[in-house]
């Protein structure tokens, strides 16, 4: 790497947010393929053929076709080193999608054309808002029938609140999808045609040259008619409002088949935005700064079952990075060399020597980081801005079926806490084991790593939902436990109560003024 800023400069680092089978994990293994990363496809509808997307390495990935975890994949294409995050479509699993779009320098929003805007897009679109990230659209699945084109901009526009300009427009749908008009390269991309037939040119005035048999489909005519309205009455096109998140660019096509996805990658790459200058408690932080930065966003465990590793994801902020180099953690202030890391197509790994601003890179983790750590060879001990830990809604009483595996219990709960998904907290009385999550879904991942990587079978009993209140004091009369406002200690022995429901919550803090609680969703924007 002999020049910095022409490095971080080509770094292109992305999210891909939508609803559950959007087609997202689809449109990330069709983008390896146009990489090179990859030479063939597996699709998650194809399990009978023992082919599993890439993007999904967990075992209950596969078997359940839906992604779980926030996978990251690297590869390069076209002097552009791209950074896919692919992460998990599930809502019980939001927080880990959070996260990683505190990571991210833009999104790539997938709308299934048949069912337009869905309440998990909704959701991650405005995270993406609230963090003014450049969003890109892809209305995926053109080739099965669904709304029209006009309606689900208009749905976008409405429901989201974002302005868009398509880039391309599609002629047809369903059985008479013929492909897309590209307002952008000035062309027609046709459906199902390889080598000279697939683009035809466009003259001047955005017409087919005289004597191609296209000219006489009346869905080219209708095509023509809707290309005018969108250039009289349309939102304009404009760099600055994309780089702002103000525009949306939409592109038109099919992941499955793969039609349209270079068209969309080839224009995000030219307009998505490089590594961009991070808010830490000493100022924003430069991407070409001389002094190396990052923040673990994610820990997994056991990506390697045979090793039984613990990864932490570092996103890289500032400077370059030398395997071997030695970091200070600043939130405990102690120096750390980074000899062992490594760069990810999923659960395949390569030894990474250099990397810089933009790019993710694993950490081989025994213990040492947490999520949201900041680690930076700058001698002021700054913080990049702080992730969210999210409020635990649903609650499981957890213990080992078989009491000679304590061991494997205890080592198991510990290392799948860290990674965020559930919380851990025990009761102050009998230090019984409780679960909280999100979502339901968080639960049954647990179990299932529980019994496959750690070998241990456990006994979940439900709680039901509980409203979950942290103590900002350090030390709280343990008689204020009760049925209805459960007193416990969460993994860094805070005190937490976990009320019944929002009358317990109420009466409690009438009956206890004196006792200030906080929610931590509320620094984060909720």
């Amino acid at each position: 790497m002999t020049n910095l800023k022409e490095e971080v400069q080509s770094r292109r680092t992305f999210a891909i947010i939508s609803h559950p089978d959007a087609g997202k994990t689809t449109l990330t293994e069709k983008l390896l393929l146009f990489g090179g990363a990859i030479r063939d496809a597996g699709t998650v509808k194809a399990r009978k053929t023992g082919k599993y997307a890439t993007s999904d390495w967990m075992e209950i990935e596969k078997q359940r076709g839906i992604s779980v975890t926030s996978s990251v994949m690297q590869f390069d294409y076209d002097d552009f080193r791209v950074n896919i995050l692919d992460t998990p479509g599930h809502q019980d699993f939001s927080e880990d999608t959070y996260r990683t779009l505190m990571a991210v320098d833009s999104a790539v929003m997938i709308i299934d054309s048949a069912k337009g805007i869905e309440d998990q897009t909704i959701k991650l679109f405005k995270v993406c808002r609230m963090r003014g990230i450049p969003i890109f659209t892809f209305v995926n699945k053109m080739d099965r029938q669904g709304k029209m084109p006009l309606e689900l901009l208009a749905e976008l526009e409405e429901v989201l609140g974002i302005e868009s300009y398509p880039m391309n427009w599609p002629i047809g749908m369903g059985k008479d999808f013929i492909g897309i008009y590209d307002r952008f390269n000035n062309r027609i991309e046709q459906f199902k045609k390889e080598g000279e037939e697939r683009f035809l040119p466009l003259d001047e005035s955005g017409e087919l040259m005289d004597g191609n048999e296209l000219k006489d489909s009346q869905l080219y005519e209708q095509t023509l008619e809707e290309i005018m309205l969108l250039s009289e009455a349309g939102n304009q096109f404009s760099e600055e409002a994309i780089a702002n998140g103000t525009l949306s660019p939409v592109f038109f096509g099919s992941a499955l088949t793969a039609f349209g996805v270079q068209t969309f990658l080839d224009a995000y790459l030219q307009f998505a935005p490089a590594p961009q200058p991070r808010a830490a408690t000493t100022g924003e932080i430069d991407p070409l700064a001389k002094d190396f930065s990052g923040f673990i966003f994610k820990i997994q465990a056991n990506m390697n079952p045979k090793h039984r590793d613990r990864i932490a994801f570092l996103r890289i902020c500032s400077g370059k990075f030398e395997r071997g180099m030695s970091v200070n953690l600043s939130r405990t202030s102690k120096p750390i060399n980074l000899s062992s890391s490594t760069q990810f197509l999923a659960d395949d790994r390569n030894t990474v020597n250099e990397a810089v601003a933009g790019d993710i890179i694993g950490l081989y983790d025994t213990g040492n980081y947490q999520i949201g750590d900041t680690i930076t060879t700058s001698k002021d001990m700054y913080q990049f801005e702080r992730l969210p830990q999210f409020t635990p809604e649903l609650f499981m009483r957890v213990t080992a079926k078989n009491v000679m595996k304590q061991k494997h219990f205890h080592k198991g709960i510990n290392q799948l806490v860290q990674e965020g998904a559930i919380q851990l907290f025990k009761t102050v009385r009998m230090e019984e084991y409780l679960l909280g999550a999100v979502g339901q879904l968080q639960f049954e991942v647990f179990e299932h790593r529980m019994r496959h990587e750690y070998n241990v079978e456990v006994i979940m009993e439900r709680m039901g939902n509980k409203i979950t209140r942290w103590a900002v004091e350090e030390k709280i009369d343990e008689n204020l436990h009760n049925s209805r406002s459960i007193l416990v200690k969460d993994r860094y022995d805070k005190y937490a109560f976990l009320f019944e429901n929002e009358f317990a919550l109420r009466w409690f803090k009438d009956k206890n003024p004196a006792v200030e609680l906080f929610n931590p969703m509320d620094d984060v924007g909720r």
